[in-house]
């Protein structure tokens, strides 16, 4: 069994930030943190990442597509593909994820399971990609949102049945497309649900009783109200849409700080990739950003779900500018750190094993050049990621 030490400079530790630090591993954990940074007393091996180097617990990314390619055609690319190839693909997007220093991720849709295959995987060789919570086919209405997953379902029995079928499969959360959306224009427009409340309701009651979070896919002002009140885990977009176009209720935003429902919210876009603005990413874009910075600021429980894989400007690795996305709507830089670590494993109920530098986590851990609680920027210069103890870069 692999046991070592890595010293840094400084370290972001979930919570809080400090000075200089040793961290020892055995195994795939974290055995003890020595935040005075001294060198071990034995000759257990050290890993000196240098002074500048500040040490962060892998990131959680709340939502990603492993299916999608990232293209400008995801939809188109993903029926042309058979499932061998769509796997392989998915693989090299964890890979891409797992560099950038993403270690956990929820993949809130693919087709035919595929993304549980690629979870056995990576139990036998968890240096390969991040750790994946994953949810199969999203739950939707017929030909309704990402209906080309393979998900579509209607009626109380079918649903609490395709609940159950995910969990006998082994899924981790359950997804429904509580509204329309963008990817899909065959279906309801994104303002408009999907599913009512009590469907909503039965879904969660199910998934409930089989121990499984939902995550429900809400654009719409209705189709949040709705998931929200059915006591759904998440909110996935939370885009506050009408028909009108974005309309931030602060009624309603009060009862999602007021309740025990984490707004995973879609922030991260490359910035070397000009925006299409003709898809609604310009002016309406920034207004549901500057939405996301209030949640988090009048006290919601902000995580960040990238939606990675959906376009050219969603890579797999986009997690990290997300971060820095938050924090130009005004939120500190700790709060946003605290989204893609500590905050998203209690969501993802990982918590104390992930998001975290503790004794007894998993040793999924990121380096970077600089200060992340300073310049959110540094997150991008990465030194070193480790997974389940193993240095992958």
């Amino acid at each position: 069994m692999n046991s070592f030490a890595i010293q840094a400079g400084s370290m972001f530790d979930g919570f809080a930030s400090s000075g200089p630090v040793t961290v020892y591993v055995r195994g795939d954990r974290i055995v003890r943190v020595d935040r005075s940074g001294a060198l071990p007393a034995d000759n257990t091996e050290v890993i000196d990442l240098g002074s500048r180097a500040c040490l962060l617990p892998g990131l959680i990314d709340t939502h990603i597509h492993l299916a999608f390619d990232a293209g400008p055609n995801p939809v188109t690319s993903l029926a042309a593909t058979s499932d061998a190839d769509l796997l392989a693909q998915m693989r090299a997007a964890a890979r891409s994820a797992l560099h950038a220093g993403i270690t956990t991720v929820r993949d809130l849709g693919d087709r035919n399971y595929l993304s549980l295959t690629l979870v056995e995987e990576l139990a036998e060789h968890p240096e390969q990609g991040p750790e994946i919570l994953a949810a199969g086919p999203p739950l939707t209405t017929p030909r309704g949102h990402c209906h080309f997953f393979g998900g579509e379902v209607e009626g109380t029995e079918a649903l609490r049945a395709a609940v159950r079928e995910r969990h006998a499969r082994g899924c981790a959360v359950i997804k429904i497309m509580a509204s329309g959306g963008m990817m899909t224009p065959e279906s309801v427009p994104p303002h408009a649900s999907q599913y009512g409340l009590e469907d909503l309701r039965t879904v969660v009651d199910e998934a409930h009783r089989l121990g499984l979070p939902v995550a429900a896919h809400a654009h719409g002002v209705q189709a949040i109200r709705d998931a929200l009140e059915a006591g759904v885990d998440s909110l996935e977009h939370v885009s506050f849409l009408s028909a009108d176009g974005v309309k931030a209720d602060p009624a309603l935003i009060e009862a999602i700080v007021e309740s025990n429902t984490f707004a995973s919210v879609t922030a991260g876009l490359d910035p070397s990739v000009p925006i299409d603005r003709s898809k609604g990413m310009g002016a309406r874009g920034q207004t549901i950003f500057s939405t996301y910075g209030t949640l988090q600021k009048v006290g919601a429980k902000v995580v960040i779900g990238s939606d990675a894989g959906i376009g050219p400007v969603k890579p797999h690795n986009v997690l990290p500018h997300g971060v820095a996305d938050l924090v130009r709507e005004g939120v500190t830089p700790i709060d946003a750190l605290i989204s893609a670590t500590s905050l998203a494993a209690q969501l993802c109920r990982v918590e104390g094993r992930k998001g975290r530098i503790i004794g007894g986590a998993d040793a999924d851990l990121l380096a970077v050049n600089g200060d992340p609680v300073k310049d959110p920027a540094a997150l991008l210069d990465v030194r070193a990621v480790f997974r389940a103890g193993i240095r992958v870069r």
